[in-house]
């Protein structure tokens, strides 16, 4: 706590000048250039990852960077409306163009899911990490992976796959998707090499966002 109330202090007297227009203008109203859902992990940190400004991204964390199927029956997510809620605002009122799911490297909610270790003294971790669980055998065959990862990175990169469907199975997702109004974008983050990596569907695999991967992801844009 105390480095906390020494940051804020820090950036009263030193930085907060020097964003004061930004806000004055956010606000009135925020415009995000998209959603990005990640892990709760203090080692993730989306602006500093993507050096965006206040107000470049609407932002929702959980425990392993999990987004709830949609019921087929009710048409409601399987679980409390926290992550649906923001998946509406950020559609249908923020309007924004993309979504990107980001998962990490020595992600602990991974970490979880393949040793079971303590979960019986963490009931609601337990039943939440259900979102997560697919990923341990899902899309085994279709994916590429770089000899570097371990498997439990191997099982995150797959996870970020497996939300992407998830997101999918909402209607007003399916609908955006399919009038080309927003795109899924599927991200990860390895902590120790500091190298954001995206998903390239056309090949099947994560590769890292250098000057060459970033001119195809741009050419695959809607509004490239």
């Amino acid at each position: 706590m105390r480095k906390l109330l020494e940051g804020i202090l820090d950036f009263r007297a030193k930085r907060a000048a020097g964003y004061e227009l930004l806000f004055k203008q956010l606000a009135k109203r925020q415009n995000p250039d998209a959603l990005f859902i990640t892990c709760s992990d203090s080692r993730v940190v989306p602006n500093l990852l993507a050096s965006t400004n206040p107000g470049d991204l609407f932002v929702m964390r959980n425990v392993g960077n999990a987004v709830p199927p949609c019921c087929a029956h009710s048409g409601h997510s399987q679980t409390d409306d926290s992550e649906i809620a923001a998946l509406e605002y950020a559609v249908q009122f923020l309007r924004v163009k993309d979504i990107i799911v980001c998962g990490h490297s020595d992600c602990g909610a991974i970490q979880a899911i393949c040793s079971q270790t303590g979960m019986d003294a963490a009931p609601h971790l337990k039943n939440w990490l259900d979102f997560n669980r697919l990923a341990l055998e899902k899309f085994s065959t279709d994916l590429e992976f770089a000899k570097a990862w371990s498997a439990q990175d191997q099982i995150s990169q797959k996870n970020v796959l497996l939300q992407l469907t998830h997101l999918m199975t909402y209607p007003l997702v399916k609908k955006a998707a399919a009038q080309n109004q927003i795109q899924l974008h599927g991200w990860w983050f390895d902590i120790e090499g500091v190298d954001v990596y995206a998903y390239n569907p056309d090949e099947k695999k994560f590769n890292i966002i250098d000057e060459a991967e970033a001119v195809k992801i741009r050419a695959r844009l809607i509004n490239s």
